[in-house]
């Protein structure tokens, strides 16, 4: 048969028998449910509770720029350009011969020998126009006139015939307000001559009227002498009718920007 357990013996029933009767009272009724959440409560396990909640990891700092020998080279050619830029643009001639942009260069640079590269770049850049031993140095000039050179003959045609169109309507509209001009004029002779015609039969005489007419007719002659004087036209009625015309064209035309010198080189 098998031995026993050394601890199955009497001994170590009667003890555990017996183990109820030495637990203290306060660890045989412990609280349960609601009253162990109400314990747990009073006692404030929380309190000395380490907090993780409240730690912000730090934020990620940004690399800094680091300025490297090259980025300060390219700065340093980038500020001469634009010193030279800045004195060509104070210059009042439009075209400068070569060795003189190079002085110019020359002025913008640490060294002297690299004024050619610094002109070099101008040129290449659009800044200025290299041509030869000349240097144009408002470039937009030139490209405007090279375009007008250059311009197709369909669109020559098609901006003198807007220009022409144009040109008729200033023109028509001169002469309708000359029209309306001598048309008030003939008004003004004809109560002229019915006033005159009022002061001799009726009012006065032939006697008193006849000096009056004849200073009257002498300022008439005048004001065509001084017409002539200042138009150096016929003093008619068409030579007035035609300077008026043109006074009035010039006006509409000032008015409505037209460029009557860019009119005449089309029709050239």
């Amino acid at each position: 048969e098998l031995a026993p357990d050394p601890g199955d013996d009497g001994i170590f029933r009667r003890f555990l028998h017996r183990k109820p009767s030495i637990v203290g009272p306060g660890v045989r009724f412990l609280p349960t449910g609601e009253k162990l959440l109400e314990k747990l409560q009073v006692m404030d396990v929380t309190r000395d509770r380490i907090r993780l909640d409240g730690l912000i990891p730090p934020a990620p700092s940004s690399p800094e720029a680091e300025l490297t020998v090259s980025d300060a080279v390219k700065i340093l050619r980038l500020s001469q350009l634009e010193s030279v830029k800045q004195r060509l643009r104070r210059i009042e001639k439009d075209v400068i011969s070569y060795s003189q942009f190079l002085e110019i260069c020359a002025e913008g640079c640490s060294d002297p020998n690299e004024s050619l590269e610094l002109a070099k770049r101008l040129d290449e850049s659009g800044n200025v126009i290299v041509l030869g031993n000349t240097v144009f140095v408002r470039p937009d000039q030139v490209v405007k006139a090279v375009r007008s050179l250059l311009m197709l003959p369909a669109a020559i045609d098609e901006e003198l015939e807007e220009m022409e169109k144009e040109k008729a309507a200033i023109e028509g509209e001169a002469k309708a307000l000359v029209r309306r001009e001598l048309w008030l004029g003939l008004g003004f002779l004809m109560v002229q001559t019915a006033g005159f015609m009022r002061l001799t039969f009726w009012e006065l005489t032939w006697d008193v009227m006849e000096p009056i007419c004849f200073y009257v007719t002498s300022i008439y002659f005048m004001g065509g002498y001084a017409f002539f004087l200042r138009t150096s036209k016929e003093p008619s009625f068409e030579g007035f009718f035609l300077s008026r015309v043109e006074a009035k064209q010039n006006r509409l035309m000032k008015a409505r920007n037209f460029d009557l010198d860019r009119y005449n080189r089309l029709t050239k």
